[in-house]
């Protein structure tokens, strides 16, 4: 069959339920225990500076295990890697629930929310890298908007399964929640297919898997180009959730007023991915690249403008629908340029540069609101939408590979 026939025969139905529902079991557990975390170390004697550390553990550990995360992956194969990165996680999130039975829980707490952090790292990243290899590149902008897309709804929904679970099991049911999540996500995965290994046309010897270094090197213009964009669109990201609760709270609003606005942005973003998807797989990818950073930059610039409920809302509509259209585009991106020779490695590479962009922007953030005012810190964040569509617009077009852009 050849790939042409391939690629119209195919359906992302046909994959939807092994490779799109460990996705969303996964993210609702870790929905589940992100509000609680912070809790959970108040409640084992914490200081607030030390529980807001620990939270930030999640995100450290994934950002500093993307690398190694390649390697397991590839060592391992796409499928065992995401078997085996669910599983990591709902022993991880067991421990943290078993964290205050023990003397000094704070520490077991810590341990278990960073290896949490590392399955993510493991699980997202085999689960680009079979996508990648397993969807026709036709398909490839939608397959992965919607792997976005889901991750999102899991991690909105799961908070509130965990708080039903916590009315009758007090602050350790959402670590349960989150380790039946995290398990189902990996029985789950058992039913991907094994993807083929392609075999050498010459029948000779398989040629041995590039080195990280070699594949930074080799590539080094796409990650001072393109990954520069894709840093600037998750420090643009994680500053945008940190920025609307601030700019509620200086506008004085209370807490329900502030988690509506947020709320309902949520839902703008989960709305819109599979469309930015299909835009992405007939159209090319500067066609969301390019919009959707303008919009969530020019969105930003105008959160400090408002003065009420109305204005603030109508922003974070906004900052939703440029978010939610963006759904996807870094792993996309990633594997339209990542090489059939090293892929796992390159993706290894991209994500850590993403996680760098996600873990810089709300420092930047902070920064400039203790240093000049909170005003100044939200717009040097739609700064960094303006020149991430800079950097599409620019790099895009010159760095063709595998697709027309």
């Amino acid at each position: 069959m050849t790939a042409t026939s391939t690629s119209q025969s195919f359906s992302l139905r046909s994959i939807a339920l092994p490779a799109f529902g460990p996705a969303v079991l996964f993210s609702l557990g870790e929905g589940a225990v992100l509000p609680v975390v912070a809790l959970s170390a108040r409640e084992l004697g914490a200081s607030v500076a030390v529980s807001a550390l620990v939270v930030t553990l999640i995100g450290l550990g994934s950002w500093f295990f993307n690398l190694p995360a390649s390697l397991i992956t590839i060592r391992f194969g796409e499928r065992w890697a995401i078997v085996g990165a669910g599983l990591a996680g709902a022993l991880a999130l067991a421990a943290a629930g078993f964290a205050p039975l023990i003397p000094h829980g704070i520490w077991l707490l810590a341990a278990a929310v960073a290896a949490v952090g590392m399955a993510t790292s493991v699980f997202n990243l085999a689960r680009q890298k079979y996508l990648t290899e397993a969807v026709p590149v036709q398909f490839r902008a939608r397959a992965l908007s919607t792997l976005g897309g889901v991750t999102r709804i899991g991690i909105f929904i799961g908070p509130f399964v965990g708080a039903a679970v916590m009315q009758f099991a007090g602050i350790s049911g959402a670590y349960w929640v989150g380790v039946v999540g995290m398990a189902a996500a990996a029985a789950l995965s058992l039913t991907l297919r094994e993807l083929a290994v392609p075999d050498r046309p010459d029948g000779g010897t398989p040629v041995p898997e590039p080195t990280l270094r070699g594949v930074a090197v080799s590539h080094a213009r796409v990650f001072l180009t393109v990954g520069i964009g894709i840093m600037l669109l998750s420090a643009l990201r994680a500053s945008r959730q940190v920025v609307i609760p601030l700019w509620a709270d200086h506008l004085g609003m209370d807490a329900t007023h502030a988690s509506l606005i947020y709320g309902l942005s949520g839902a703008i973003d989960m709305l819109v991915f599979y469309p930015a998807g299909k835009l992405m797989d007939r159209k090319g990818r500067l066609w969301v690249a390019v919009p959707s950073t303008l919009i969530m930059g020019i969105a930003l610039f105008l959160i400090p403008l408002s003065a009420g409920f109305v204005g603030l809302l109508l922003a974070a509509l906004l900052v939703g629908f440029g978010n939610g259209i963006s759904s996807g585009l870094i792993m996309t991106l990633g594997a339209d340029f990542s090489p059939d020779s090293g892929r796992g490695q390159f993706l290894g590479l991209w994500r850590f540069m993403a996680d760098s962009g996600a873990t810089g922007g709300p420092v930047l953030l902070s920064g400039l609101t203790a240093l000049v005012s909170l005003a100044a810190g939200v717009w040097a964040t739609g700064a960094l939408g303006l020149a991430a569509a800079a950097v599409f617009a620019v790099a895009l077009p010159k760095l063709r590979h595998r697709r027309n852009y």
